[in-house]
């Protein structure tokens, strides 16, 4: 549990509020958020008292100042110390004060103290409490497409190449290779690739319920606490394919499409020259079809996957590049957004970022945390910040048909493509 003198963010504090209205307990709040008892009951009546507008933060000393009783030249020590060791916490700093003889017999101050005077001198970082994303639960398996998992493997070297990083595909029930691309001179593929790959299995195999990702970049707002969905997220959304982040490392979860790395490198890249990356991109595309029609898979009892399940040929749900466009259903995209939440700093001209996006609330709410949610109705967005208790809305930029569907440029040469259709 978090000890006493710890800041509570103002996500923390609208949670106590919500679930204050929720009918639970002060001890039951205290559990659920991991917070002492007594910072939940200060934030209980205040709430109760003043409403929204009492979750606003007002801790800290009067205009005096946290070590108001402090000399100025051990103020002036702990802010070079800190500047010296960013990572040294108000502990470490008391104890490395009270190591100079210079402050020999004087009182020192305590440890929240100090940390006290840090914040107020802004030389801490803000704390972000972590907000997932919406997403589907985790469900048993019962037929093939219910799930496909993708992942990019660590770069290789390709004999005649150099560095190729290459984008897997399995269905995690059937264990078909759905589609592999090879990202030549990459260590983290672009969001063009992935989309790239993934217009070429949907018109081969149609579309999955469900893909599994992990929190690379190109799919995840990992530099933030309570991240904003990229736009191959919601470009699945919109597609009608759920999206599911693993929240275990491998191989807790994702075992099998790390497994499916090794034996793409064994098949295709180990001690095989290539002439140029079209020559790759078809022995890939070769040795799919040989793991999948030919080569004895040991959790199928030794038989390849389309001998065991006929029905992973197709999902039975079309997709064609053609009518992209026409199939992208906004109303799921917006359902989405309105069932989250983001928090995110203003900075002190006023502005904040969002999606990849700047957005401006004015300096009249610089450095407050602004909470904002989604209103499907209007499609805008709705800040509320943190000592106001009148929100304001801003238009969502980039949530287009044009923005989601990206670069779609013509598949490459190396592969045969066609309408796949499902079985009768």
């Amino acid at each position: 549990m978090s000890q006493k003198g710890q800041t509570t963010t103002l996500e923390e504090r609208i949670a106590i509020a919500e679930r204050t209205d929720a009918g639970q307990r002060g001890r039951e709040i205290a559990e659920g958020l991991g917070r002492p008892l007594a910072t939940i009951r200060k934030w209980r009546r205040r709430y109760k008292r003043e409403g929204r507008s009492g979750l606003s933060s007002q801790m800290g000393r009067p205009a005096a100042g946290a070590l108001a009783t402090a000399p100025a030249e051990m103020k002036d020590a702990l802010l070079e110390l800190r500047e010296s060791h960013p990572g040294w916490g108000a502990q470490t700093l008391r104890l490395e004060i009270a190591r100079e003889t210079r402050f020999a017999g004087l009182v020192l101050p305590s440890r929240a103290r100090i940390a006290a005077y840090l914040k107020e001198q802004k030389k801490v970082r803000k704390y972000a409490h972590h907000q997932d994303l919406p997403e589907p639960k985790v469900s048993q398996l019962q037929r093939p497409h219910q799930e496909w998992e993708m992942d990019a493997q660590g770069v290789t070297t390709v004999a005649g190449l150099g560095k190729v990083s290459v984008i897997n595909i399995l269905d995690v029930y059937s264990h078909l290779s759905v589609d592999s691309h090879a990202c030549l001179n990459a260590s983290h593929p672009r969001s063009e690739e992935y989309q790239r790959v993934l217009r070429r299995a949907f018109m081969r195999y149609g579309l999955p319920e469900q893909i599994s990702l992990d929190h690379d970049s190109a799919f995840y707002d990992n530099k933030s606490a309570s991240p904003f969905p990229s736009f191959i997220h919601l470009w699945l959304l919109a597609l009608g394919v759920q999206v599911r982040f693993i929240h275990k490392r491998p191989p807790l979860e994702h075992a099998r499409i790390e497994r499916h790395h090794q034996t793409i490198a064994g098949q295709v890249m180990d001690d095989q020259a290539c002439a140029d990356i079209t020559e790759l991109q078809r022995k890939l595309q070769a040795r799919m079809l040989f793991l999948n029609q030919e080569y004895p898979t040991l959790a199928l009892n030794g038989l390849p996957p389309l001998q065991v399940f006929s029905q992973a040929r197709h999902s039975g749900r079309i997709y064609s590049p053609e009518l992209e466009e026409q199939t992208l259903n906004m109303q799921q995209v917006y359902a989405y957004l309105h069932a989250g939440r983001w928090f995110r700093q203003i900075s002190s001209v006023g502005t904040f970022s969002l999606g990849g996006y700047c957005y401006n609330a004015t300096t009249r709410f610089a450095e407050q945390t602004l909470e904002i949610t989604f209103d499907a109705q209007t499609r805008k967005l709705v800040c509320l910040p943190e000592k106001s208790t009148l929100a304001f809305q801003l238009d969502l930029q980039g949530l287009t048909k044009s923005v989601l569907i990206g670069n779609s440029s013509p598949l490459p040469a190396y592969a045969t493509y066609q309408l796949a259709l499902p079985l009768l």
